[in-house]
């Protein structure tokens, strides 16, 4: 069973950062897609960034372009999505998809196996 954990999320201010990791367990391939998505209260899950499974292609949501980056250590199995200039339109439980796909806009369904989301809050 592939099982994928968040952390990172928190509460912060305007203009503040966070990092957030998703570690995968043994059973997704390395060369799996690996994805961000959100959810605001009360909206659906939206598409955040997504990394293919060598690192070396990302594609990002506009809103988000220049200050987010997602990246990937394979070696520790670990996808990162390292947040700058947060503002509060990006508050949200964010969630960490991995699947055998890369698409430069996906949709969630093109992931099988998601996280359990972790928080973030961002105030004005």
């Amino acid at each position: 069973q592939v099982q994928l954990v968040e952390s990172g999320g928190g509460s912060v201010q305007a203009g503040g950062s966070l990092r957030l990791s998703c570690v995968v367990s043994a059973g997704t391939s390395s060369t799996y897609g690996m994805a961000w998505f959100r959810q605001a209260p009360g909206k659906e899950r939206t598409f955040v960034a997504v990394i293919n499974g060598n690192g070396r292609m990302t594609s990002y949501t506009w809103s988000v372009k220049g200050r987010f980056t997602i990246s990937r250590d394979v070696a520790r199995n670990t996808t990162y999505l390292q947040m700058n200039n947060l503002q509060p339109e990006d508050t949200g439980i964010y969630y960490c998809a991995a699947g055998n796909t890369y698409a430069t806009l996906p949709s969630p369904s093109r992931f099988d196996s998601w996280g359990q989301g972790t928080q973030v809050t961002v105030s004005s």
